[in-house]
């Protein structure tokens, strides 16, 4: 009788031995299931580039919130700049999705290069030129053709020939007839925002810089605008990218921009359409 006992022990003992391998096995194959899944989800997620002028910085910081917010399988990635270097970088093949540029000639240089397809750009917003100093100082102008280069020594100004604020500031100087007299005087920037650090820092007593940028800074006020007569129309293109391999998710992004929602945020900013 105990043969036959210890005989039906080993039986019982095989058969869960063979049950917990079973058990064992799909506990694994449920692990590699999951992490299979996890890997799928993580290749989802998608990296739109987007190379857009400095003066844009705190707007789309704001609309990068609602818009992941809104399509959690895009993340998007931003470098802001002069929108002459962002051409640039684009010209010597930067991984750009989508280009948001603060003026038309620099979006049209790309269409010129095949760069960019002119039936894929829109206007996604404006912006106002404007002359600003340190809350503490006294500079009081009613126009920029007040100026007198006598109560200054140094402006701030971004380098006409990558940044549009800078650009712009020289065709109402040159129509003015100011520039020569003020070309001396000039500190050259980068871009806007180093424009604003200038002023903000008090290492210049005026600088040019858009209406928006103004608006973002706590250290700085207003003195007067420019007149809109004086140069081109202040426009922010925008468009995507030939080769870019992103093409659904940028027409998807400039078509929020464009949206009553992305112009709401945008217009909080500082830019305006109808400017």
């Amino acid at each position: 009788m105990k043969l036959i006992g210890d005989y039906f022990m080993k039986k019982v003992v095989l058969l869960v031995s063979i049950i917990s391998v079973i058990l064992l096995g799909c506990g694994t194959d449920n692990n590699q299931d999951k992490e299979v899944d996890n890997a799928r989800n993580d290749s989802e997620q998608q990296k739109l580039m987007v190379s857009a002028a400095a003066s844009l910085t705190d707007a789309m910081d704001k609309i990068t919130e609602k818009y992941e917010a809104e399509h959690p399988g895009i993340d998007l990635e931003f470098n802001f700049a002069g929108s002459g270097k962002l051409a640039q970088q684009i010209q010597q093949g930067a991984p750009v999705d989508v280009f948001i540029s603060a003026n038309e000639s620099w979006m049209d240089k790309l269409v010129n290069d095949k760069e960019i397809d002119e039936k894929e750009r829109l206007d996604v917003t404006g912006n106002r030129l404007v002359m600003i100093t340190q809350n503490d100082t006294d500079i009081q102008y009613d126009s920029f053709d007040d100026i007198d280069e006598s109560e200054l020594d140094q402006i701030a100004i971004g380098n006409p020939k990558s940044v549009p604020a800078g650009e712009y500031t020289k065709e109402v100087l040159n129509h003015l007839q100011k520039w020569d007299e003020l070309e001396d005087q000039f500190v050259y920037a980068k871009d806007v925002r180093q424009v604003l650090t200038y002023v903000e820092s008090g290492n210049v007593d005026i600088g040019f810089v858009y209406e928006s940028d103004a608006l973002s800074a706590d250290n700085v006020k207003v003195i007067t605008y420019s007149n809109p007569e004086d140069h081109d129309e202040i426009i922010y293109p925008g468009a995507i990218l030939n080769d870019s391999a992103m093409q659904k998710e940028g027409k998807k992004f400039l078509q929020y921009l464009t949206s009553e929602e992305g112009q709401e945020i945008l217009e909080k900013y500082g830019f305006n359409k109808e400017n």
